[in-house]
C-alpha cells in the first residue's frame, strides 16, 4: 500500500518545526502499518478553514492519477476544519480510490467507528460549549465596565494597556473630527478621501481612504461616546470625539446621499443536510438555494451541485424542498434508532470498537513485552556469572527503554477517554428526549446518526451510521409526511407488500418480497411497515449499499 503525507500549519503561533513533527509521526505510523510513503504535500501558513491551499489542491488533483492509495495526515484538522470541505474532498478522494487516514486518531472504517467518532466529537463540543460560556461571561463583565472586548479599534481611539478602556488618540482623533465636519458642511466624500490621501493619511487598517471608508466611521456611535457590545449599550461609556449635533447632521446628509451600503445581508438559513445529501443521478453533493414566488413568498430547496454550477445539461435532477425533507430524515432517524433494544446493541458495538481503535498501543505493549523478556534473559545471565564489559551498559539501555515504553503507553491511554456504558446511555437519552422542533437538536441528530441521503427523481434513500437500515421512500411520501404539521405518510403501506434487497459480501444484490418475516437474508435486512421496524436479520461485516450502511430496506 502506498501513501502520500499531507502536512500543514497556519500562521498563528506555528512554525516549520510543526511540519517536521507532523511528518515524523506520519512516517512512524506508515512504517508500523506496512505503508510505503511515496511523496509529501506541504502547505505553510495556510488555514484549513479554506480549501484555497495550493498543495492541498495539487494533492486532490493527483489522487485521480492512481499513484497512491492513502492520504496520511497527522490529525484530521490538518485536512480541513470546515465540515463541508472535509466531506466534499474526502468524497472526491474516495471516488478516486484513495482513503484518508489520521496517524494520531486511528478510527475504524465501519459504522461502529463512525459512532465512536461522533460521540467523541459530542464530548469535545460539550467542553467547547462550556468554555465558550465562560468566555462569554468574561466578555459580558468587561462590557458592563465599558472595557475593550476585541476587534478593530476605531480610528481616533487607543486602548489602555492596563485598564483596557477606550482613550482618545491625540494624533488621529483630529482626523475623525475633520471628516465629520467637512462632510456635514457639504463636501463630497470622494474629495475628502483624496485630500486625506494626498497628506499621506491612512485608515485604521493602513489603507488609503476611499468613499466607502466613511461608511463605518459615520455610523459608529462610539464617536459620540456610546459604548455598545451585543445587547449592552452605555451612553457616555467612552470619551466622545464629536458632539451629538455634528453626528446627527452627518447622519441626515448620509441618508440623503445614500452612500453605498452594499447589498442587504441574506437571511441566515441553516441547511441541515449539507455534506450529507447527494444527487442520486450523478453523485454530486447537493446544496441549498432559495426562490421567491410571484406572491413574494420565499421557498428553500436542495439542488444538485452539478446542476447549480453547470445547468440542466449536466444534471436534470429536480430540486427538493428543504423543510419537509429535513423533518422526514430526523423523524425517520428517531423512529429507527431510538428503541431500547437498538441503543443497547449500539452500546455493545461501541464498547467493542473502543478496544480496536488504537493501533499504536498494541505495538507499544508488544515492544514492552519484548524488552522485559530481554531484561529477564540478561539478569539470568548475570546470575549465572556471565559478565562482560558491556553487560552494565546493555542493562542500563534496556531499563531506560522499559521506562520510556511505560511512559508512552500511559500517554497513549490518556489520549483518548474511554466511554462508559452509563455515559453512552446518558448520551443517547439526550437525543431521545430532546426537542425535535429545535433546529439545533435536528442538526445534532443528522450529524451523528445520518450517514448520507441520496435523492432521485422518484425516490429518496436514507443511510444511517448504524447497522439497521437504508430506507428508500418515494419523493411524494417524503414531501407528504411533513406537509401538514409533520403528519405521517398519507397512505400507510401494509406489511407484506414491500420489496427488499440485501447485499452480500461479494457486493451482489439479492431481491425478494417481504411475506411476514425475513427470508433468504445471508447478510442482513430490515423490514419496515409504515414507520415501524417489523423484521430484522443481522450479520456483521457485510458489504454496504452506496458504500455506507450495513443493512438495507427498500420500500417501493
Amino acid at each position: 500500500m502506498t501513501a502520500v503525507i499531507y502536512a500543514r500549519y497556519s500562521s498563528d503561533s506555528q512554525r516549520e518545526a510543526s511540519i517536521e513533527g507532523q511528518l515524523r509521526d506520519c512516517k512512524d505510523y506508515a512504517e508500523k502499518n506496512g505503508i510505503t510513503v511515496v511523496g509529501t504535500y506541504i502547505d505553510r501558513a495556510y488555514s484549513a478553514k479554506t480549501d484555497d491551499r495550493p498543495e492541498f489542491q495539487h494533492m486532490i488533483k493527483d489522487s485521480a492519477k492512481k499513484i497512491f492509495d492513502v492520504v496520511l495526515v497527522w490529525k484530521l484538522d490538518r485536512f480541513a476544519r470546515n465540515r463541508y470541505d472535509a466531506v466534499n474532498y474526502k468524497h472526491q478522494l474516495e471516488k478516486n480510490g484513495v482513503h484518508l487516514v489520521s496517524a494520531m486518531e486511528p478510527i475504524s472504517q465501519g459504522p461502529e467507528g463512525i459512532m465512536v467518532e461522533s460521540m467523541l466529537i459530542g464530548m469535545a463540543e460539550y467542553y467547547s460549549a462550556e468554555l465558550a460560556l465562560k468566555v462569554a461571561r468574561g466578555e459580558r463583565e468587561n462590557a458592563l465596565q465599558c472595557k475593550y472586548n476585541g476587534g478593530v479599534v476605531p480610528l481616533g481611539f487607543t486602548i489602555g494597556k492596563e485598564d483596557r478602556l477606550y482613550h482618545i488618540d491625540p494624533e488621529t482623533a483630529p482626523i475623525v473630527q475633520e471628516i465629520f465636519t467637512r462632510y456635514a458642511d457639504g463636501e463630497p466624500a470622494e474629495k475628502i478621501a483624496a485630500s486625506l490621501n494626498e497628506r499621506g493619511l491612512r485608515t485604521r487598517t493602513g489603507k488609503p481612504f476611499v468613499k466607502n471608508s466613511f461608511f463605518q466611521i459615520f455610523r459608529n456611535r462610539r464617536y459620540i461616546g456610546e459604548y455598545r457590545y451585543k445587547d449592552i449599550v452605555t451612553p457616555g461609556g467612552i470619551p466622545a470625539i464629536v458632539d451629538k449635533d455634528l453626528f446627527d447632521r452627518v447622519q441626515q446628509r448620509f441618508e440623503q446621499n445614500k452612500i453605498a451600503h452594499g447589498r442587504p445581508a441574506k437571511e441566515d438559513v441553516s441547511y441541515l443536510l449539507t455534506t450529507k445529501l447527494f444527487c442520486g443521478k450523478c453523485g454530486t453533493l447537493m446544496g441549498g438555494e432559495s426562490g421567491t414566488s410571484h406572491m413574494g413568498n420565499t421557498y428553500y430547496y436542495y439542488k444538485c451541485g452539478s446542476a447549480k454550477r453547470h445547468g440542466k445539461a449536466h444534471c436534470d435532477l429536480k430540486a427538493i424542498r428543504k423543510e419537509p425533507l429535513e423533518r422526514f430524515v430526523v423523524e425517520t432517524a428517531i423512529k429507527v434508532i431510538f428503541s431500547d433494544e437498538i441503543i443497547e446493541r449500539l452500546i455493545d458495538l461501541i464498547m467493542e470498537a473502543q478496544q480496536q481503535e488504537n493501533t499504536r498501543l498494541p505495538v507499544l505493549k508488544d515492544q514492552l513485552r519484548d524488552t522485559e523478556k530481554r531484561l529477564a534473559n540478561l539478569l539470568e545471565a548475570i546470575e549465572q556469572g556471565i559478565l562482560t564489559p558491556t553487560t552494565k551498559q546493555r542493562l542500563d539501555e534496556l531499563e531506560a527503554r522499559k521506562e520510556a515504553l511505560n511512559t508512552s503507553i500511559l500517554e497513549e491511554e490518556l489520549k483518548k477517554p474511554v466511554l462508559t456504558r452509563e455515559w453512552m446511555r446518558f448520551w443517547f437519552e439526550k437525543f431521545r428526549k430532546g426537542d425535535v422542533g429545535s433546529t439545533e437538536h435536528q442538526r445534532q441528530i443528522i450529524d451523528t446518526f445520518v450517514n448520507s441521503v441520496y435523492v432521485f427523481d422518484d425516490r429518496v434513500v436514507l443511510n444511517f451510521n448504524f447497522t439497521d437500515d437504508s430506507k428508500t421512500v418515494t419523493r411524494e411520501e417524503v414531501l407528504g409526511s411533513s406537509a401538514v404539521e409533520n403528519a405521517p405518510p398519507r397512505v400507510p403501506r401494509p406489511f407484506g407488500l414491500g420489496t427488499f434487497f440485501v447485499v452480500d459480501g461479494t457486493g451482489l444484490e439479492q431481491h425478494g418480497h417481504a411475506a411476514g418475516g425475513v427470508t433468504n437474508t445471508p447478510v442482513g435486512c430490515l423490514l419496515v411497515r409504515g414507520s415501524q421496524c417489523v423484521g430484522m436479520s443481522i450479520k456483521k461485516d457485510a458489504a454496504r449499499p452506496f458504500g455506507q450502511g450495513l443493512f438495507c430496506c427498500v420500500i417501493h
